[in-house]
């Protein structure tokens, strides 16, 4: 039973900086993709950054050249640096992780809560 568990939310001030951290278990093989999405309330979970296995990214246009996303591939664990932060960063994050062989399965972490206060 593969789990994802996030950790490194928490409250920031605008400006300020916070890592988000996100490990899964149960898991023998590597993600293809792995990646963060946020909810804020009364919204839909919007894609933030994602990281292949070839260690390329995509980031959502709000975040770009302010977050970071790696991996550590053979551990099956992805990180979100989030720097010069703002109100509208503030959401619930959550890691998502996928697998393509034959059919793609997609697992999502619990969530964590991200307070940016101005």
């Amino acid at each position: 039973q593969v789990q994802l568990v996030e950790s490194g939310g928490g409250l920031a001030q605008a400006g300020g900086s916070l890592r988000l951290s996100c490990a899964a278990s149960g898991s023998s093989f590597s993600f293809n993709t792995m990646g963060w999405y946020r909810q804020a309330p009364g919204k839909q979970r919007d894609l933030v950054a994602s990281i292949s296995r070839d260690s390329s990214t995509t980031y959502a246009d709000s975040v770009k050249g302010r977050f970071t996303i790696s991996r550590d591939g053979a551990e099956n664990t992805v990180y979100l640096q989030m720097n010069s932060l703002k109100p509208e960063d503030t959401a619930v994050y959550y890691c998502k992780a996928v697998r393509r062989l034959y059919i793609t399965t997609s697992y999502w972490g619990q969530g964590t809560q991200v307070t940016v206060s101005s």
